[in-house]
């Protein structure tokens, strides 16, 4: 799904408004949810259609997939299911083909690529979700950030920001040049055909500008907090300018397709509960208004790196989902946040290495204690 953020190869289910979760090591078709054949890799017979094919974003509930009804704390008649973090190394075709095509903005950045590897899981055990496979940093060029990703150090921006006159390099997003992500998603929710739903997702602007800034991945993220004193405007305006960047994004994958939206604030655990109040959630704010005008039937979900002490912060940004991390007991998230929200989590990623019996005792403790806290979610990470 994404090298920029740290989530573990994790699946979900959601049960009435409950999403319950576990995580594999290896994937070997553990349950089917639908009838729908997986596409064939390679296939581009509608590829001129789909360039015609354009989602507005209204919907229509009573064809919604079960994943998005239980999204929304509608009522469901079994827990759907999926992986967070789907496509990946965990997959021996996935191994495969990273070997004929070893540059990850390759795989990430073609569509035919994208749409292979989305569906790799969808054709091994049929989730009811299927994710994009792309990154948070995918939309940056669009923008004015060029980045490259090295394969051992990860994503590295040559050109940091860290100046007035470094903003100049800023321009509005330009959208058709991530035809690839709008294509795929289009392409993903004609072969799903509604037994599935199409799932996008976007990097919040203060973990963006954690890369703009720091020039990368960082372990102490110095530059950028110390520029919330020593440079504010600098570090407001660019906030400012991915926030309008990122909103557009997302409204751009919802009408190319997807059904719901991940918001990622991978890094906005690294800030003090005041701090993040300033800098992170007036910016995820902004985008969730801007999303609810325009697409106000789309179910949008946040997730925050070590949330634990952000909870009540994260609620009031107006998302539909919280993700809370493996750190915090479901049921003291539920009594922190209380009801009208659902939850989103949140199985210790661990019990990928651990047996299988250890990590069915786990599901079942997290299906016992959340089965009469509704809406809640539950997820491996």
């Amino acid at each position: 799904m994404s090298l920029s953020s740290p989530t573990t190869t994790s699946s979900s289910f959601l049960w009435g408004q409950c999403l319950l979760g576990f995580s594999f090591k290896d994937c070997n078709g553990v349950f089917v949810s639908s009838s729908a054949a997986p596409m064939t890799p390679g296939r581009t017979s509608f590829l001129n259609w789909r360039r015609r094919f354009h989602l507005r974003c209204s919907s229509s509930p009573s064809s919604d997939p079960l994943l998005v009804k239980a999204a929304r704390g509608e009522p469901v008649n079994r827990p759907p299911a999926w992986m967070m973090r789907q496509a990946g190394r965990y997959m021996a075709v996935y191994r495969k083909l990273a070997e004929k095509y070893p540059s990850f903005r390759e795989r990430s950045e073609t569509l035919d690529l994208i749409v292979e590897i989305s569906l790799q899981p969808w054709s091994a055990f049929h989730p009811d979700g299927v994710i994009i496979f792309s990154d948070i940093l995918t939309p940056l060029p669009a923008f004015g950030v060029p980045f490259d990703i090295d394969e051992v150090k990860g994503p590295v921006i040559h050109s940091p920001i860290s100046s007035e006159e470094d903003l100049k390099a800023l321009h509005p997003i330009e959208l058709d040049k991530l035809d690839f992500v709008g294509n795929s998603l289009r392409i993903l929710r004609h072969e799903l055909e509604g037994n599935a739903a199409v799932i996008g997702f976007v990097g919040a602007p203060w973990t963006i500008a954690t890369y703009i800034i720091e020039g990368g991945t960082t372990r102490t993220y110095t530059t950028i907090k110390s520029m919330c004193h020593t440079a504010p405007h600098v570090l407001r305006a660019l906030l400012s300018h991915v926030t309008k960047a990122i909103a557009q994004y997302v409204v751009f994958q919802v009408e190319s397709g997807a059904h719901c939206i991940q918001i990622f604030d991978s890094w906005g655990g690294q800030l003090p509960p005041h701090l993040w109040d300033s800098w992170s959630m007036p910016y995820i704010k902004e985008i969730v208004d801007i999303v609810r005008h325009k697409c106000p039937a789309t179910p949008l979900v946040l997730y925050i790196n070590g949330n634990g002490g952000l909870l009540e912060h994260m609620k009031q940004t107006g998302v539909d989902v919280i993700g809370l991390d493996w750190t915090v007991d479901m049921a003291d998230g539920r009594k922190c946040l209380g009801s009208g929200i659902s939850l989103q989590g949140n199985v210790d990623p661990s019990y990928l290495f651990s047996p299988l019996p250890a990590l069915t005792d786990e599901i079942q403790r997290l299906v016992k204690q959340i089965k009469n806290q509704t809406p809640c979610m539950i997820i491996v990470y």
